[in-house]
């Protein structure tokens, strides 16, 4: 492979933005999927992600769209996703980063991946990194003629109050806010040079458990629940990013619910290891990072304690995203807490957004 831009490359990013930006930028719907650079030289093709680590062998369904769609030399920036049932599934998606490639030839022929496009790097011998976006989005427009199937076109527009439509309208579809780009801004490397806004709620959730610090300094995330009407109590996640100061005040805290045998905890059965096999569990390995040697064991609490935290959206009543703890909630009842509290939007499909809305 000999291209203008070589692999790898860590991806442009967003930093987020309180409000919508206004004035000489493009608006794009935020994917929710996994960040993909593809590098086409020829034959040869090569699917980067945001941590550099190629995807070639988890969706090897998508390099003949690929060889099909793209210019025969070319670096494209965009989102893999998976959509079930014409709505966007990460949990989907998440189950086709799999050791075993038996489990990666039979997902890809029953959760078959798509790509969407919005940003060309490089075309033909010609390195587009240092062009503003409006051009390089004009090359990928000039270009996505010949997309189709599994490769597709991010719809942009310049239109702010379109845009605040698609913000509002295609959360059901599982896209999770807007992408703001400045349209005189270069290509800039693993820097927040975009901005990204994104759906915020809250939620009042019991703590059930936490986790340690990767550095062993305190308490690295808290374990949430949910009860069902019918009293059980789900896990819906965790909430996580505290200052080195907040990891050890909430090991203080927690101390006094802290239970010594996990037998008088509502999920004692999940300690079992064939309990974990689907992933849902909160001390269950993760793909991405089970390879790495990340522990995943939490510290079981009574469920006692309510806290409030901050979102930005919820799937199969699961928080998607970053959740960040705001505050203690003493005034409420553990068993007050219900699952009927998150916000879900009504299901839309993708399709919907991804037809040609080039310009608003």
């Amino acid at each position: 492979m000999d291209l203008p831009v070589m692999p790898p490359v860590k991806p442009m990013l967003a930093k987020p933005a309180p409000e919508l930006p206004i004035g000489d930028v493009s608006y794009e719907p935020k994917w929710d999927g996994f960040r993909c650079i593809v590098f086409r030289d020829g034959d040869e093709i090569v699917m980067g992600s945001r941590n550099e680590k190629p995807l070639n062998r988890y969706f090897p369904e998508m390099i003949e769209p690929f060889k099909a769609a793209l210019p025969d030399r070319c670096v494209v920036d965009g989102e893999i996703f998976v959509a079930i049932d014409g709505n966007l599934d990460f949990d989907a998606l998440g189950q086709r980063i799999h050791p075993a490639e038996s489990r990666v030839t039979m997902l890809a022929e029953t959760t078959p991946a798509d790509f969407v496009a919005f940003d060309i790097l490089a075309l033909g011998n010609t390195s587009l990194i240092s062009s503003p976006f409006r051009e390089r989005r004009s090359q990928l427009e000039g270009v996505a003629d010949r997309f189709g199937g599994s490769v597709h076109l991010a719809p942009a527009t310049g239109d702010p109050v379109l845009a605040m439509r698609w913000f509002d309208e295609f959360e059901g579809a599982g896209l999770d806010g807007l992408i703001i780009k400045p349209l005189d801004a270069p290509y800039e490397f693993n820097k927040r040079s975009q901005f990204k806004l994104k759906h915020v709620r809250s939620a009042d959730c019991v703590v059930a458990g936490y986790r340690m610090h990767k550095s062993g300094d305190g308490v690295g995330s808290l374990v949430l629940g949910l009860y069902a009407d019918d009293g059980r109590l789900h896990h819906v996640g965790v909430a996580a990013s505290f200052t080195t100061k907040r990891r050890g005040e909430l090991v203080d805290e927690l101390e006094p619910s802290r239970l010594d045998d996990m037998a008088d905890h509502p999920w004692a059965e999940w300690m079992d290891a064939e309990a974990n096999a689907d992933g849902t569990m909160p001390g269950a390995p993760n793909r991405w990072s089970g390879a790495n040697g990340r522990d995943h064991s939490w510290i079981p609490v009574r469920p006692e304690r309510v806290v409030e935290v901050r979102y930005t959206w919820t799937t199969a009543g699961r928080f998607r995203g970053t959740t960040k703890m705001v505050r203690w909630r003493p005034d409420r009842e553990p068993q007050s807490c219900k699952l009927s509290q998150l916000a879900e939007p009504e299901p839309l499909a993708p399709d919907s957004l991804l037809r040609p809305i080039v310009g608003g």
